[in-house]
This record gives structure tokens, sequence and C-alpha cells, in this order.
């Protein structure tokens, strides 16, 4: 039989009976398809958003604004949440107690609520103490108000994002990834409205509050989306407040910690990096930023969608204790990942500045704004293959709930950024802050592979390195290809929007195209699968 792209070759313990398989695959398509739209939508806004602030010292406020709550989100609600709560509930449904599965999740949203709501209005009252700790000397009294203010109109959106991942882990742990995967995309464009909508109703810099206010309106639209589906599997959201006595809580809430540090870590290192981009220069936070915004497109289409979809089957094998299988299906997902993230990789790397150029270079964002944004553009495209395994290895050991371990390792992580970081701000600037993050991501995925390795046992590292090493030297044809490419075109047809999407565009298809020719003439057996699936999705298309 076919060998699908989520699961790996379709023999061995890792790829379950056919219909599994197959399922699997399906929902990777799906998921990948579905956030790529959101990605695009989420570039959509980047665009709108940059045109109309560019990397001023205001768009630096929204985005330490905008990091602080995401942080308290990723320590205690959406992602964290769902990690931990999806190995608990999937071995509540493994053992037929449906019942009591639909009482922890009525615990956790009560918990929730009550928790969330309460560090929310905290917040709200002693954001114009905290906010000023957090901005530098290139910051004013005025900047500093603003951030004061976009934070606490932003806040709350942590309640929701609370209830979300509830919501979605639910939907999940029943292989249900469409619905969560199209609420995201829904969530950019009620932004993009309030960037075109709302914002123009506000004079000045304080336009910042139309985009605060529809990332709020977004965020509760994203979470409506999910209740009918919810609904439909037979668990409408309820409340309880019988959450102090529910061992199962209790059980959650021990996963959740060592998740919630070890996702709010990766964030801290994001507010790191804003909170020493102000000792650059006003601009530096928002440049940063716009960056990741671009290193995220990848991540999100790819290793994000892989690790979603290959989590539920994790816990599964994990509860299983199937060590064998998860080493296999670990292994297949970490090729997955390198062979979609090494080549976009490559692209950022040889075309950082025109593919910024082409993006966002219009009203506000000016020529400097584009050389700000490709250098850290720049210097994050190497730890975009290992930041996309790190993922998919952190799922792993939740899956085996033991998630204390990549939070130790992740810690490590962020103290090896802050050293590189404050060591090469002053002689490199933002340069100097985007290597530090990207040193960092690099030791953290070699510490967890590590320990991964020795807790299962194996985990297929040799056959992974061969894979990479070829991707790697494929990827390299592609950069060089890629770039003469655009470089040719450029001097050809100048810097028209139209021209710098013929010549950008061509030069990642004929990277791309080179890339694909010879790992398929290698015979890797991952790319194979991708052009198999492929050809299958098309053949379903056309038939139809």
């Amino acid at each position: 039989p076919a060998t699908d792209p989520a699961t790996g070759p379709a023999t061995g313990p890792a790829s379950g009976p056919a219909p599994e398989r197959s399922g699997r695959a399906r929902n990777t398509v799906i998921f990948s398809v579905l956030t790529g739209c959101s990605r695009v939508a989420g570039l959509a806004r980047e665009i709108v958003a940059r045109s109309m602030f560019g990397t001023s010292g205001a768009m630096s406020a929204f985005t330490l604004a905008f990091q602080v709550p995401n942080l308290i989100r990723a320590l205690v609600a959406d992602a964290a949440l769902s990690s931990a709560f999806v190995p608990v509930f999937s071995e509540l449904l493994e053992n037929k107690r449906r019942r009591e599965a639909l009482q922890l999740a009525a615990a956790l949203a009560g918990l929730l609520l009550v928790v969330l709501s309460a560090l929310t209005l905290a917040f709200i009252g002693l954001a114009p103490i905290l906010m000023p700790l957090l901005t530098g000397d290139e910051s004013t009294p005025l900047l500093d108000d603003l951030t004061v203010g976009l934070s606490q109109v932003l806040f709350p959106i942590v309640v929701l994002l609370g209830l979300n991942g509830l919501v979605v882990g639910i939907l999940n742990a029943h292989e249900h990834f469409t619905i969560p995967a199209l609420a995201p995309l829904v969530w950019n464009v009620v932004i993009i409205a309030g960037l075109v909508g709302v914002a123009p109703l506000f004079d000045g810099d304080e336009q910042l509050y139309g985009y605060a206010i529809g990332v709020v309106a977004g965020t509760a639209v994203q979470l409506v989306m999910c209740l009918p589906q919810l609904r439909r599997i037979g668990y409408p959201l309820r409340v309880s407040l019988a959450f102090r006595h529910d061992p199962r809580v209790r059980q959650v809430l021990a996963l959740m910690l060592p998740v919630s540090l070890g996702l709010g870590l990766i964030n801290v290192s994001l507010l790191i990096n804003s909170t020493i981009g102000f000792l650059v220069s006003e601009e530096a936070p928002t440049a940063i930023d716009a960056a990741f915004r671009l290193y995220m497109l990848p991540q999100g289409m790819f290793s994000v969608a892989v690790a979603t979809v290959l989590f539920p089957a994790l816990s599964r094998l994990a509860t299983r204790r199937d060590l064998a299988g998860l080493q296999a299906l670990i292994g297949t997902g970490m090729r997955q990942i390198s062979l979609l993230l090494i080549p976009s990789a490559a692209a950022f790397a040889a075309l950082s500045t025109p593919i910024v150029r082409l993006v966002y270079e219009r009203g506000e964002f000016d020529a400097e704004s584009t050389r700000q944004v490709s250098e850290a553009l720049f210097w994050f495209s190497f730890s975009l293959p290992v930041s996309g395994v790190t993922l998919l290895l952190t799922r792993s050991f939740f899956s085996l709930q033991r998630p204390w371990l990549p939070t130790q390792l992740a810690l490590w992580s962020v103290l090896v950024n802050v050293v590189v970081s404050l060591a090469l701000y002053k002689p490199l600037g933002i340069g100097g802050i985007v290597i530090g993050t990207t040193v960092s991501n690099i030791v953290l995925a070699l510490l967890e592979a590590r320990r991964l390795r020795r807790e299962l046992g194996g985990l297929e590292v040799s056959r992974t390195l061969r894979a990479a090493a070829l991707m790697l030297a494929a990827a390299g044809l592609l950069a060089a290809i890629a770039y003469g490419t655009w470089y040719g075109l450029d001097e050809l047809l100048g810097r028209s929007l139209p021209a710098q999407l013929v010549s950008v565009g061509f030069a990642l298809l004929l990277g791309a195209s080179a890339y694909a020719a010879v790992l398929l003439r290698s015979g890797l057996p991952e790319a194979r699968q991708i052009r198999e699936l492929f050809v299958r999705r098309v053949g379903r298309a056309s038939s139809s």
C-alpha cells in the first residue's frame, strides 16, 4: 500500500490500521491547508498593519502590549491547557469513561472562568505599574501610556483563549481538526476588519486601539465558532464550580504546570527580544516581530499541523506503552517537518530582503524598515527547521505525561538566549538579538532529542540525520538557484509590485522545483510520500 506523509510507511508498529493511517493523513492535509490559509490571512493582517504603522515606536508599543497577555495565555490557557488536557481526556475516552470526561471538561471550564477573570481584573488595575518596567530608555512617556492602554484592552483575551484551549482539546481528542483550524482564519479576517473599519475612528497613534479591539473581537468569534461542533459530538460547553474536589482536575493541573512553564518560556524569549530590542532602538521590537510573523508562516503551515494531528495518536500510543510505535511515529514526524522547513529556511536566508520588500514595503513601511526586518528574518531562518522539530519533540514528552523534562530543558534555552542576546546586541544590533534566539532554539532541539531518545530507547536518529543531510544539500541548490534567478529578474524588470511578484515568485518556484527534483530522484521516502499524497488528492479533486 501507499505510504502517508503524516504517519510514515504503511508498515511497522506506528502505522496502525489502514483507516487510522488514512484518517491521520487526511487530517494532516486538511489541517495544513486551513492553517496555510490562516497564515496567509495573518500575513494580510500584518501587511495592512505594517502599511498603517510601519516599524514605528507606537507599533513597538502594540507589540509589547500584545506579548504580555500572550505570555499569560501560554502560562495558563490555550495551548498549555490543551497539551495537558488531551492526554488525560484521551485516556478517559480510551478506557470508555465518557461521563467522567464530560465532568472533567465542565470542571475545568469553571476553574478557567474564575481564575482567568480574576487575573484579568488584577492586571488591568496594575498595568500602569507593570508595563513601564518592560520598556527601555528609548521609550517615551507617551509610548509608555500607549503600551499600558493597549495592554488593558488586550488582556481579556486570556479568558477567551483559556476556554478555547479546552474546547479545541476536546475536538482534537475526537479527531476533529477542521473547525479549530478554520477558526484562526476567521480571527485574522475580523482583525483586518478592525484595522480597516475601527482604527480610522481614532486619531494618530491611538488608531492602534482599533487593532486591539479587532484582536479581542476576533478571539471571541474564534471561540464561538467551535461551540456548534462541540455540541454535535455530545459535549455542550458546561461550567461546573465543583473543581476543587475533582482528582482529574488536579491531574490536569499537575501536568499543566510544567507544560505552562515550558510553553511560557518560549513566550518569555519573545518578551526578552522586545525588551532588549528597546535597548537598540524604539523600532527594533516591532522589526523583530515583523520578521517573526514571516518566520511563523511555514512553521504554522507544516510543523504545527503535523504536531497537532499526531498529538492524539502519540497520546494513545503512550497510553498503551507502545514505545516502538512512538519511535516510528516521532521519527516520521521529524523527517516530514524537516523536509518542508529546511527549504523554507533556505528560501528565507537567500531572499530575505526581496521577500520583506515584497510583503511589507508600502505606506509607512519604508526601505529602512525593510533593512531591519530582513536582517532579523535572515538570522531567524537558521532556527526554522530545529524549531519545528522541537515542537514535535515537546508534544511527544507531553503525550508521555512527562512534561517537566522539556520544561527544564527550555529553561536552559532561555538562559542561553539571554546571555547570547545581551552579548551581541551592542555589536550586531537586531541581528545579535535574533542570533541569541536561534542559538537557544538549536540548543533546545539537541537537548530534547537526546533526552527523548533515552526515554524511548531510540528515536531513528541515524535515519533522520541521513535524510536531513540530503535535504540540506538540496536546500543549498534551492538557495543558489533562487537567488540567481531573483537577481537576474530584478535587474531586468525593476522594483514595481508586479515585477517583484514575478521575480520573487519565479525564483521561489525554480528553487523549490530543483529541491523537489533532487529529493525525488534520490528516492527519499518522505519526498515520495508527499508526492503520492498530492497525486491522490489531485486525482480525487479531478474525478469529483
